[in-house]
This record gives structure tokens, sequence and C-alpha cells, in this order.
């Protein structure tokens, strides 16, 4: 296989997805670099080398609102990568996350004959199961990053390897609070609270000025609180502005030094996402935050078949950090338990070890490297 060159088709919707995907190929790339790839991916992809044939900045949706907005370009995105698949018959097309777009791409690569891997699954196993026949159907191996999920789709006798979490890799260990105070010009002396709001539009409107209504009254209650929000690299400062000017309180943007403003705070206020189990390695306190449509809401109640929405919460099977969710997410909740985290020691302490059981539970060690598995399925 080294002595010829091979194709490989890579799918990534999204931010986070294509990070792992940029650093999938560059693992792959080392020990195989007669090795092509080209595909659908955002700056990370480009920068690894990735021939991007649709740029994805644009696709990153939530909920099935958003996916009308956006469906015009979704549509192209798809017509791109479906024409690929058919006229180039790559060797491998691996597909991650990003499931109501990449599961049709799975179907056109079955028909047209062409392997398909899926490196980080959908989540099936939370909600959706139908859409596990369609990976039976589709998909010659899932190549998972939670233990659990393992055995998920042994029970639906679907290929499966475990290959380890790829956040492990990526969060640091915790850096010098000295250094992070200096960077970011904080008071050492004073608690630090940090605000996640997410990635996308919809979260930005929905949970911003919840945020910082919170922030307001946990400010009223302790002056010397200070505050850092961490700006996505797909929300713009823009759009952050007129939330932040009709504010009565100081708080400082951070772009991306997502780990930095993660080790610096005290406790953290976030949206539901990757953002709170890459809080989680880095054993910082946190409540998990979340609010859709109504229409989405209703929807996502029928559909959910899991307790919780937290992956911290997920991996432990238990209420590990609060959720408060839809109309749970008001600021004086969200105050309430910011405050029961900054002055309650014994609470404090049982959140932080329970934290750190997190980082043991994704180390497990019944788990094979996803590049020479990337290899594998080519042979």
């Amino acid at each position: 296989m080294h002595n010829l060159t091979k194709r490989i088709l890579i799918s990534a919707g999204e931010a986070s997805g294509d990070m792992h995907a940029a650093n999938l190929v560059l693992a792959v790339t080392k020990i195989a670099p007669n090795i092509r790839f080209y595909g659908m991916g955002t700056d990370s992809m480009q920068k690894v080398g990735v021939n991007t044939i649709v740029n994805a900045n644009e696709l990153s949706v939530f909920g099935a609102l958003e996916i009308v907005t956006k469906l015009s370009k979704i549509w192209r995105a798809f017509r791109s990568m479906k024409n690929a698949i058919f006229h180039d018959k790559p060797d491998l097309l691996i597909l991650v996350d990003y499931p109501g777009f990449n599961l049709r791409l799975a179907k056109a690569a079955k028909k047209a004959g062409v392997k398909v891997l899926y490196f980080i699954s959908p989540k099936v196993w939370a909600w959706h199961q139908s859409r596990v026949k369609i990976i039976k159907n589709c998909v010659a191996m899932m190549a998972v990053i939670f233990p659990f999920e393992v055995d998920f789709y042994n029970k639906w006798q679907v290929p499966v390897t475990f290959v380890g979490n790829p956040l492990l890799d990526i969060v640091p260990p915790k850096s010098s609070l000295t250094k992070i105070n200096q960077t970011f010009n904080l008071e050492p002396t004073c608690k630090t609270i940090g605000l996640f709001p997410g990635s996308r539009l919809s979260e930005i409107k929905r949970l911003l000025p919840v945020m910082l209504n919170a922030a307001k009254i946990l400010k009223e209650h302790n002056p010397n609180l200070q505050f850092l929000l961490s700006q996505a690299p797909s929300i713009s400062a823009t759009i952050l502005q007129p939330y932040l000017q009709s504010s009565s309180i100081e708080i400082q943007i951070v772009k991306g030094q997502n780990y930095n403003v993660m080790h610096a705070c005290d406790a953290i206020i976030s949206a539901s996402g990757t953002a709170t189990l890459e809080i989680a390695l880095t054993e910082t306190p946190l409540v998990i935050i979340y609010k859709m449509s109504w229409l989405e809401y209703q929807i996502a109640r029928h559909l959910v078949k899991i307790p919780y929405v937290g992956l911290c919460n997920i991996l432990a099977n238990k209420k590990i950090v609060l959720e408060l969710l839809q109309n749970d997410a008001t600021a004086e909740k969200i105050a309430e338990e910011m405050e029961k985290i900054l002055n309650n020691n014994s609470y404090r302490e049982e959140m932080i070890k329970n934290l750190k059981n997190t980082r043991k539970i994704l180390e497990n060690d019944k788990q094979e490297d996803v590049a020479q598995l990337v290899v594998k399925c080519l042979s």
C-alpha cells in the first residue's frame, strides 16, 4: 500500500470535527505519506494539506429551524461530495461526526461501492436510534471515542473499534496560574468566572443574555468577581459586542485560548456540548445550561433516550454537575449554582473529584490507534 497513492475522501462539517479530522490526517500521513486527502472541512483541514473541495465554514447548524435557513448551502455541499464519491471512486470515505449530512453520504458511498469508516459516532445512543440501521448497512467500521459506545454497537452487531478520545491529547494539563493571570491581566486575589455561550449563532442569542444576567447577579453579591468570555472561532466579535454593551458589568472577551480560559477560571457557565467535556478534563467546576426553540425542545424531549445532556454526566452515569435546561436555565438558578460552587468547599471538592474521574473513564487500555485503523481499512 505504501508504494501506491491512495485517495481518501473525508467529510467534517463543524469546527470541532474539523479539528479532530485534521489531527487524524496528520497522523495518517506520518505513517503512510502516499495517501492523499480531499473533501469537506474548514480551516484546520486546509492547514494540514487537505484539498477542500467544499468549505464547511457556513454549514454549522443545530436543530430543524437552522437547517431550513441553510438548506441551499447544505444541498450544494452534499451534491459536490456525492459527485466526488461517484466520479472519483476514492479508496476510502472517512466521515467525522456531523450525522445529518454524513449518514446520507454513507448511503451514497454504499451505492457507489466505496468503503466507509466513521470517526466520532453520531450520538445514536442518545437519540435517533433509527440511524443505527443506516450505519449497519453502509459503514464498514465505527471508530468510536467513548468506551460505552463499543457495547452499544456490539449489541447492534456493527463493526466497532474504540480509538481513544482525542481530547485527552489535546486538553493540556493545568498551566501556571500566575502566567495565565498575567496573560489575561487578572487580579490573582479575585475569583474568576468563565462564560462559554457556544459556537452557534442560535446559542449566542438564547444563552448569552441569560449568562450575562447571571453574571450581573453574581457581581452584585460579590463585587470582586472577574469574568472571562470565551469567543468561539465561528462567532465574530461584532455578534458579541451588542450583548456586552448592554451589560452593566465588565467582561473580557478571549478568542482562541479556550484551555487557558478554562484553567484560569474558578467556575464556568457553559453551553451543553463538547466544551463541557473539555472543561471537565481541566477539572474546573461548572454548570451546564441549554435553551432551544419551543418546537425543537418538544421534539428533543420525545427523541432523547438518556437522562443527561452533559458528556461528563453521561460518562459517569450520574449527575456530577448541574444541568439547567430550557425553562430551568434562568439567571437566578445559574447564579445560585455558581455561588454554591464558589462558597461551599465540600460541594466544590466533591465536584472536582468526580471531574477528575472523567479522564480515568476515557483512559481505557482497550484502544487502537485511529491512524493505524485507517491504514488497515485501506488494505
